[in-house]
Order: C-alpha cells, then sequence, then structure tokens
C-alpha cells in the first residue's frame, strides 16, 4: 500500500509539473507574438512593456543594440515592415528562461525600398515580475 501511494504522489506531481511547463510555453509564444506586431504597427508602449531594461538586441548585419535604440529605430522609422511574420517557431523552457528559435520573414522597408528579409532568429525571454520579458535577440543569415 505504501508503494501504491508513493507510485500515485510521484505520478501527481510529474503531472502537475508537465501542466504547468504548457501554460509557460503558450504564454512565451504569446509574447513572442505581441513583440512581433509591436514592432509590425509601431506600437511603442507594447515594445516597451515586452522588452528588458538590459536588452541586447542583435542584428543579422553584426549591429548590436540596447533597447533604446531598438525601439527608436521603431519609433522613426529607420526599421518599418510592410510585413512581418515569425515561421517555424520552437521553444525551450528552463526555469524562468526561455530559449527561441524562429525563422524572420519580412517584407522591411529602407530608406523607402521593400527588401525582403529572410532570416534566422534567436531570442532569449526571462520571466520578470510575472511577465515574459524579451532580453536578447541575435538574428542571423542562413
Amino acid at each position: 500500500m505504501k508503494k501504491l501511494t508513493l507510485l500515485v504522489g510521484f505520478l501527481c506531481l510529474f503531472t502537475g509539473y508537465i501542466a504547468a511547463a504548457v501554460p509557460d510555453e503558450t504564454d512565451v509564444a504569446a509574447a513572442v507574438d505581441k513583440l512581433t506586431q509591436a514592432m509590425w504597427h509601431k506600437d511603442i508602449a507594447q515594445l516597451n512593456a515586452l522588452t528588458a531594461e538590459n536588452l541586447t538586441y542583435g542584428h543579422s548585419s553584426g549591429n548590436i543594440q540596447d533597447k533604446k535604440a531598438f525601439i527608436a529605430d521603431i519609433e522613426t522609422g529607420k526599421s518599418a515592415f510592410n510585413e512581418l511574420k515569425m515561421l517555424n517557431q520552437k521553444i525551450t523552457l528552463s526555469g524562468d528562461v526561455a530559449l527561441v528559435r524562429n525563422h524572420f520573414s519580412a517584407q522591411a522597408v529602407n530608406s523607402g525600398k521593400v527588401v525582403p528579409t529572410e532570416i534566422e532568429n534567436f531570442q532569449i525571454w526571462q520571466k520578470q515580475k510575472g511577465e515574459w520579458l524579451l532580453i536578447g535577440r541575435q538574428a542571423f543569415r542562413f
């Protein structure tokens, strides 16, 4: 009887762990989508809400920005998009950190010219005060 009780207790703990992981993955995916939409639609308040103060944002060109520079480029239109999607997304959770890999597919607008952009993207999100915030991003050509 003790073995059965121990087994049932273990299964309850394991089931609870799996159930807790699914909402976090869903929450991270929602945060990525909100960030994508905010970049596309120049939603500066949302960009501020979704990014950590110590953000490091790496572009495929090698340019690295902090939070202020990243948001300023969106706000001024230096970084603009006619279309922006994140495809083939994979999320890996590790405690309060989420590693996100996806394909960044966009119709970027640079100096008035539409530039098709197809790059790979690696994002690091951290749960801070109950919210998922982007703390790092690196894009690269494939």
